[in-house]
């Protein structure tokens, strides 16, 4: 039931028709370079042979076959020099990221024994600063680069991982529907986001959503389907007794039936609409339905956050991107904000009571019942973990004076301890400067305050994304 696309990678060799009949199987021994780049992707993804392009006639019949084949970026490969009327319809007309590759077959040259065609086959780097300044000339986006020895498989492998990851996230977005439901938890301005705006920076649709359908779905989920999602709860969470907060409770029956019924019809909302994303929020008034549902999304927003469609709460729309972003990109993601900090062990706590991603946990989430969430209406089952130790990354989207999107980053670690006992994730995370000064900084760079937590260091696929979307970064750490 995921609603994304698989990226679609186009790949081309290029070289220089000129060379073919002055050496003699020259050509068909420099398009081998094509399929040792082909064979770095993974299988997440759909890679287009375009072909071998030597001059402008083949050039131009490969970009028409690329411009049918809907794709999400180029890698040239540079089999040799190449005249750059060969990438000028692609730099042109293809209006997407472009990686120019030249991955040197030999480390160095044999300098005493070195022939002219020994040089050929190595000058995978000679036509590349005439292509860059083609771009340039052309009033092109800038083309990205991949230099490197054949030998270097390791380097070849992880650049390239690193690029296809930035350009899944960058798919992800093409064609989406991101779902809005309810309204922003009033009084926080940094959460308003005009719809409008958010479909120019990032090319989704926002799918406005009603709570009576929910509800509709929510009463109308099938008994077995509700019985099949207990029994999936109870087999990936932990139920826990009260903690020493006395906002906890036993967790019942009745409470697990609710919250599985809600996923139910949380689940065939998604899918009615086809939806990529969901920011969600809703406030009601005494214990009304439609409060007694939202209060019991958790679990089920989880669960499809988990499942690769993330959700942001509070109707954080902003916020749903940058948790697309780092599911797409590897980091799982996790809905979070500051906590308190400790200067004790130099950390500082961030999570939330939700939506959570139950793959980046460190060990089997917990699930705690809550008489009552903070600062918000209603009463129910919340989700409990911390995020796996090791390295980690913060993003946060926000929206400037100018009204323009921007990406804020910083990378840290996660380190085991104890976390607060109250339904909410919280991960310690240590940081490169104090716990004080990381506080500071990330404000100094005018985030929202959700921000998506995710594993890994990804700083260098959050940098591609932002350059190839056209959307400012902010790096703080």
């Amino acid at each position: 039931m995921l609603h994304t696309r698989r990226p679609r990678i186009g790949l081309i060799g290029m070289g220089h028709f000129v060379y073919w009949p002055q050496f003699e199987g020259l050509r068909e021994k420099l398009m081998t370079k094509q399929a040792d780049v082909a064979a770095c992707f993974s299988d997440a993804v759909d890679v287009v042979d375009l072909g071998f392009a030597d001059d402008v006639d083949t050039s131009l019949a490969a970009l028409k076959r690329a411009l049918r084949e809907d794709l999400d970026a180029l890698f040239i490969v540079m089999a040799t020099y190449v005249t750059s009327q060969v990438v000028f319809p692609f730099a042109r007309y293809l209006r997407v990221p472009q990686i120019l590759i030249a991955l040197q077959p030999l480390d160095r040259l044999d300098y005493a024994k070195t022939t002219t065609r020994m040089q050929l086959e190595n000058d995978d780097v000679c036509s590349l600063p005439e292509f860059a300044g083609v771009y340039a000339r052309l009033g092109a986006p800038k083309p990205f680069f991949l230099v490197a020895a054949a030998s270097q498989k390791e380097t070849i492998a992880a650049r390239i991982g690193v690029y296809e990851r930035a350009v899944t996230a960058l798919a992800a977005f093409k064609y989406a529907k991101f779902g809005y439901l309810g309204h922003t938890y009033d009084g926080m301005y940094d959460m308003n986001t005009d719809p409008t705006a958010f479909a120019a920076a990032f090319g989704a649709h926002v799918q406005m959503l009603e709570m009576c359908e929910l509800a509709e779905y929510v009463h109308g989920a099938p008994d077995d389907a509700v019985r099949a999602r207990i029994a999936e709860i109870r087999g990936i969470f932990d139920i826990r007794a009260p903690s020493a907060d006395p906002l906890t409770d036993f967790v019942h029956d009745e409470d697990l039936a609710l919250a599985a019924r809600c996923s139910v019809g949380l689940d065939r909302l998604v899918e009615t609409h086809g939806l990529t994303a969901l920011a969600y929020f809703y406030k009601g008034e005494h214990g009304n339905d439609y409060e007694q549902i939202a209060s019991n999304l958790i679990i089920g927003n989880s669960l499809l956050t988990s499942r690769g469609i993330p959700l942001a709460g509070e109707a954080d729309l902003k916020t749903a991107a940058a948790l697309l972003v780092m599911n797409r990109i590897g980091g799982g993601g996790s809905f979070a904000e500051l906590h308190p900090f400790d200067v004790c062990d130099d950390v500082v706590l961030i999570g939330h009571d939700g939506p959570h991603n139950l793959n980046v946990s460190n060990e089997k989430p917990v699930l705690r019942k809550l008489k009552r969430f903070h600062g918000k209406p209603g009463a129910g089952v919340s989700v409990e973990f911390k995020l796996k130790t090791g390295p980690v990354t913060l993003l946060s989207c926000t929206v400037g004076g100018d009204g323009r999107f921007a990406l804020v980053s910083a990378a840290g670690e996660s380190v085991p301890g104890a976390i607060p006992a109250t339904g909410n994730t919280n991960t310690k995370c240590r940081f490169s400067v104090s716990c004080t000064q990381f506080i500071e900084r990330w404000c100094e760079a005018g985030p929202t305050h959700h921000l998506a937590l995710g594993v890994g260091d990804r700083r260098e696929e959050i940098r591609l994304f932002a350059c190839m979307a056209g959307i400012r970064l902010n790096e703080v750490l």
